[in-house]
């Protein structure tokens, strides 16, 4: 089956031998070389699907922005070109061409469009939840510990950070290694940045209620590689001890702009 990607059309699954969608008429071969195989997610901002690479039948990750406001598309440029950069096995991979906006049939809104690597796998939140919230040993938690670690090290090598660190952000691979997904909020710490956090001005910033350090939530000025390790630590002693407490909360990301009361998802 070949999915129509098209968020107008009406009846979106074609047959892997069309080209053309038979309902809108718009592309299926994405850059001549991806058929959308199924919907994995969605959400208030993008929806993912499963594709297959024609020419070696890899399947990877294909992530959909929906929201075309200004903001939302330079982040979503920005995640690919972050991606880019980041060549580490906890983190998935994309390719230089891998961003690209498609035009549905009759349209003259772009889509804005990026495949990664598909990470096989199940993410800790659901990972944890199958295990009904039951303890991981000791010597296991260290190890995810160091690994989440070795990952963010990279990430920070490049003067970035990811922001929301969380289970559902966190993939346990097929394998038993681990690997660090969602990059859609990752920011660059830049000279800039840090002479706005020093003079106390608004800044924009992610909370996931749990996991959120307080040091992130309240923009005091402590280095994002403390902050990180912070979010990771929170994750692994849930892990280690079991404690249902940060899974049951509501650990939808929010966006917050310091200096604001109220979590403003549009700013």
């Amino acid at each position: 089956m070949s999915l129509c990607i098209n968020p107008y059309c009406l009846q979106q699954q074609n047959s892997d031998d069309e080209l053309f969608c038979l309902y809108c008429g718009s592309e299926l071969l994405l850059q001549g070389r991806y058929r959308v195989i199924n919907q994995l997610g969605g959400g208030g901002f993008g929806i993912t699907y499963k594709v297959s690479e024609i020419r070696s039948n890899n399947l990877k990750v294909l992530k959909v922005l929906i929201n075309t406001q200004q903001k939302a598309v330079e982040l979503f440029k920005q995640e690919a070109e972050v991606l880019a950069k980041l060549n580490h096995p906890g983190i998935p991979k994309v390719e230089p061409d891998s961003y690209f906006v498609y035009f549905p049939r009759n349209s003259h809104q772009p889509i804005h469009c990026l495949v990664m690597e598909k990470i096989v796998g199940m993410d800790l939140q659901k990972w944890m939840e199958n295990r009904e919230m039951r303890p991981i040993h000791q010597t296991l938690a260290i190890q995810w510990l160091k690994e989440l670690v070795t990952i963010l090290n990279r990430v920070h090598s490049q003067n970035f950070f990811h922001r929301d660190i969380k289970p559902s952000n966190i993939m346990l691979r097929a394998d038993g290694d681990l690997a660090l997904i969602d990059f859609g909020t990752v920011r660059q710490v830049t000279g800039t940045y840090q002479a706005k956090i020093a003079a106390g001005q608004n800044i924009t910033g992610i909370i996931s209620t749990g996991y959120t350090p307080p040091e992130q939530i309240n923009q005091n000025k402590e280095s994002a590689v403390y902050v990180h390790n912070n979010g990771a630590g929170t994750i692994e002693n849930c892990d280690l001890t079991g404690n249902a407490l940060s899974f049951n909360i509501d650990t939808t990301s929010q966006v917050r702009r310091s200096g604001n009361k109220e979590d403003n998802p549009n700013s």
